[in-house]
């Protein structure tokens, strides 16, 4: 087949998507039981309506020791002529308990009260229809909420606050704080759609790349350790220190004029003089006590009799990582598989809409293979959706290597919605292989990314930038090479300690403490031993509890058990949506400490009737696209204008060249490109 009836067959089937593309945007729009996605904003032309009521949001962090308390203000403003609803979806990091929330209308303040979600959102529909102004908070996912105001009037200025702790453990010793400003776009597969698994939130408006929205997002940080700090720095936005003293430092971004609100914001730091990561810190409440245990693992050891070891990098080319993404990814990937063992086998596996592997199984890790990988690495582009559920499957599915460690490393921006298919899919696997992630973007979700390597068994890395991939690249090396710490068990000698959190430890790869909650009673006293194997040595650290004493300033560590033992329960599991005991016990749990869960909303109500026409608008605020990803990651199929990579083009392609050439040349032009 000559090169332009190629091309012509492309063109057909490219022309075939696009059209299929927008007769299901059309039968989506008209139909609420489509599979939902993310859409373009199209401003509306009505000078009436406000359609950007969240006019700014003021997030001030204060950091003591290893705790980090969060307020973030967002303010709504209707300077439109009518009454509107509006609602919006932001991030958290994973690790936050959201316990607080209060509303300002005017002079009016309404502290927000947690109930069961159920409830909570008939309360706020009730209010909404007697047109009272309310807010409700509702967790979607432990790093996605959302927030809806009913009854902004026309001049109204809303203030609503919320408040998160969280806990920071360092790394290498290195410390980092990470506040996430944007919801990157969530691609649904259609197999949730006949799940009946779609989340609504996902159907949520972008502004298109390079457009910034007219909020602004202003970002502090006062920080107060009490050794001094060193090497404080951000990589993702210009900020000004003012260091008041050795330890005691006020972060604020250089330029309030440029939008911060479109990546993650990143503050790294370190500490010198005593470590003040390690060690035990107890609280003592009128009905419970409680316990938080940070200890140092050894120092990395020179590994000895490592395995060979066989690799599976899962590779995502999707719509969302075309350009500075997959760029990225790139870098990381033929490091990563440049500096293989030759003993090591590995393979490569693409996916979007499709998934291709390089090899039917994996390849020694041989310079002829390494450079066949890499030139087919190099020629993707990225575009379509996001079918990591089958990528894994592929990966999984491949013939193992007999007397070979497998590891699966899958390298994605995570913008899928599907997360606890994915970590089902690992769980059933963890007898054949470990799972470590990659995160490449400036706002990755951190949700998938961490929870693939927590039930995985592995390590979680985020590459923000294209020069930390070779840094990345190494760290996951020497990781994967020589864990740190295994056969990981405390046990309390003389100290009265119940419902742990963790259970169980898992491997520590990195050079990062082991962190475990707790209640206790009677009075502080005896012994903590940890336990566990560096290499083929045995490793005991003992802490003596009656050298430490109760803290009021320990006031967080029931809000950080409370988080733990949710998480232990529903972060990564599809158990709590069909085991009602759990569901109780997570409700429970929310309501008893005041805190967000998936069973448990906040909601604040003003009593008065300030809108007793009842007519307002809906209005959904729209996001700004996460820095560096392009328009092909907002909806399903192809766009117009867009630019699909060679693997892409071979998915789309297949349809066309049946239609065309018949299967046989499909066959051929698949190989030679994986052979290429």
């Amino acid at each position: 087949m000559t090169k332009f009836s190629i091309r012509f067959s492309l063109f057909l089937s490219l022309l075939f998507f696009v059209l299929a593309s927008a007769k299901v945007r059309a039968e989506t729009a008209n139909d609420p039981e489509a599979t939902l996605a993310p859409y373009f904003f199209i401003e509306n032309a009505d000078p009436a309506l406000d359609s950007f009521p969240l006019k700014a949001t003021n997030v001030v962090t204060n950091i003591n020791g290893v705790i980090a308390e969060t307020y973030v203000t967002q303010t709504y403003t209707n300077t439109g002529k009518r009454p509107i609803h509006a609602s919006y979806v932001f991030p958290a990091s994973t690790k936050v308990s959201v316990h607080g929330m209060k509303m300002t209308v005017g002079d009016q303040v309404v502290t927000a009260k947690i109930q069961e979600k159920e409830e909570a959102k008939k309360e706020f529909e009730e209010a909404k229809n007697e047109g009272k102004s309310a807010s409700l908070l509702e967790q979607q996912r432990p790093n996605v909420f959302t927030m809806n105001v009913a009854n902004i009037m026309p001049g109204d200025i809303v203030h609503i606050e919320l408040h998160y702790t969280e806990l920071l453990s360092p790394a290498d010793g290195k410390y980092q704080f990470v506040f996430p400003t944007v919801v990157g776009p969530r691609y649904q597969s259609p197999a949730q759609d006949e799940n009946g698994e779609c989340d609504e939130w996902v159907e949520s408006p972008y502004l298109g790349e390079e457009k910034t929205p007219p909020d602004a997002y202003n970002i502090a940080v006062n920080l107060s350790t009490g050794v001094p700090i060193t090497n404080l720095s951000s990589k993702s936005h210009d900020i000004q220190v003012v260091q008041e003293s050795p330890s005691i430092a006020k972060v604020t971004l250089t330029d309030a004029q440029e939008y911060a609100g479109n990546r993650d914001f990143i503050l790294d730091y370190q500490l010198t003089g005593q470590d003040v990561n390690c060690g035990l810190m107890l609280q003592e409440g009128d009905t419970e006590n409680f316990f938080m245990l940070m200890v140092q693992p050894p120092k990395q050891f020179d590994p000895q009799d490592i395995p060979d070891r066989e690799y599976i990098f899962v590779l995502d080319i999707s719509g969302s990582m075309y350009g500075y993404p997959l760029d990225t990814a790139k870098d990381l990937i033929r490091d990563l598989v440049s500096n293989l063992r030759q003993t090591d086998r590995f393979n490569v596996i693409l996916f979007a809409d499709c998934v291709a592997s390089l090899s039917s199984q994996s390849l020694p890790a041989t310079k002829t293979n390494i450079e066949r990988a890499i030139n087919l690495i190099d020629r993707q582009d990225g575009g379509g959706g996001t079918e990591l559920l089958q990528a894994l499957d592929k990966a999984t599915s491949t013939p193992a290597a007999d007397g070979f460690s497998r590891s699966v490393v899958v390298i994605t921006d995570g913008y899928i919605s599907g997360e606890k298919r994915i970590y089902e899919h690992i769980r059933q696997n963890l007898d054949s292989a470990s799972f470590f992630s990659f995160g490449i973007g400036s706002s990755v979700n951190r949700y998938l990314v961490e929870g693939i390597a927590e039930v995985g068994a592995g390590e979680a890395f985020v590459v923000t930038d294209e020069k930390d991939a070779a840094e990345m690249a190494g760290k996951f090396r020497n990781y994967i090479q020589s864990p740190l710490l295994t056969d990981i068990k405390i046990n309390f000698l003389g100290f009265d300690a119940y419902d742990i959190q963790p259970a169980v430890q898992p491997t520590l790869f990195s050079q990062k403490p082991v962190i475990i909650f707790g209640k206790w009673r009677g009075s502080p006293s005896g012994t903590i031993r940890l336990t566990g194997k560096t290499g083929k040595q045995d490793y005991i650290q003992e802490i003596a509890v009656s050298d430490v004493k109760p803290m009021a300033e320990n006031s967080a560590l029931p809000y950080l058990w409370a988080r733990q033992k949710v998480k232990q329960l529903t972060d990564y599991t599809f158990a709590a949506e069909d085991d009602e005991s759990i569901k109780e016990e997570v409700t429970r749990l929310g309501l008893s400490y005041s805190m967000m869960t998936p069973y448990t909303s906040f909601i604040a109500v003003v009593e008065t009737v300030r809108n007793p026409g009842k007519d307002a608008a809906n209005v959904k605020q729209p996001s700004q696209l996460p820095k560096g990803v392009s328009d092909l990651a907002i909806g399903t199929g192809y766009t117009v204008g867009s630019e699909p990579g060679m693997f892409f083009e071979l998915c789309a392609l297949t349809a066309a060249l049946l239609y065309a050439a018949g299967f046989l040349f499909r066959k051929r032009r698949m190989s030679h490109v994986l052979q290429a």
